[in-house]
């Protein structure tokens, strides 16, 4: 009969509910950028389909943003920067060997503009020069300053960059959730997959009702101790 590695799960956050608890949870709004979202970015030009981003998880991720700023959860927008002088030579030999040159990204540029959301006086935005905003950027230290342990991962792109960022988060032992239907990649395949390959390796994968529902019936009852982080800052 084999043994479990341990049956003592003290301390773990197991349920989502634990998980998106303002006191500990950040909210990552990645790359939901012109670039990447709108017509005539660096997506459409490329061929991506951006029908379900636009008509179905923009939208939804509006109404999670909303919901995670009234629950007092910290929302953190992540925005990729792209110039010339930050690409690594790996990067670009990747983009000639997919003939994928075309600027994106550029400081000060409309494909560098947030896409429909926008931080409220406060909000940080994390500014990232690779796939992941763990790399390289004043995201780790922030969180640690915030005393978070669980992310929620949102945006663009499922199987790139909010894949990476997640993965190096819990690679760093943060708890990662996507919220799967406030994410779009270039194909509904691409992000049909990363969602499969994410649930089995690294966090549990959600929709964004089951995370707004957490939150008014919290807020509803207020009975819970996590209420009392939306009058408040998130704390250790």
């Amino acid at each position: 009969m084999e043994k479990i590695l341990s049956c003592d799960y003290s301390g773990l956050l197991l349920a989502l509910a634990d998980k998106v608890d303002p006191r500990s949870c950040a909210l990552l709004v990645i790359d939901v950028q012109n670039d990447f979202a709108a017509d005539g970015g660096f997506f459409d030009k490329v061929g991506a389909d951006l029908k379900p981003l636009q008509q179905e998880r923009v939208p939804a991720l509006l109404e999670l943003i909303a919901s995670a700023r009234e629950a007092g959860v910290l929302v953190i927008f992540v925005q990729a920067i792209y110039d010339p002088k930050d690409l690594s030579e790996p990067m670009r030999e990747r983009n000639a060997r997919l003939k994928m040159e075309i600027p994106r990204c550029l400081t000060g540029s409309w494909g560098a503009d947030f896409y429909r959301v926008k931080p409220q006086p406060g909000e940080p935005v994390v500014i990232k020069h690779r796939y992941s905003a763990m790399i390289n950027t004043e995201l780790p230290g922030l969180l640690r300053e915030r005393g978070i342990r669980s992310l929620l991962l949102t945006g663009v792109a499922t199987d790139t960059c909010v894949e990476s960022s997640g993965r190096d988060a819990y690679f760093m032992d943060y708890y990662v959730t996507i919220v799967a239907d406030c994410c779009g990649a270039a194909s509904e395949e691409d992000h049909r997959g990363a969602l499969k390959r994410f649930n089995r390796d690294y966090g549990q994968v959600v929709v964004s009702r089951d995370v707004i529902d957490i939150w008014k019936m919290e807020a509803r009852s207020g009975s819970s101790p996590r209420q009392a982080a939306a009058s408040g800052p998130a704390t250790p």
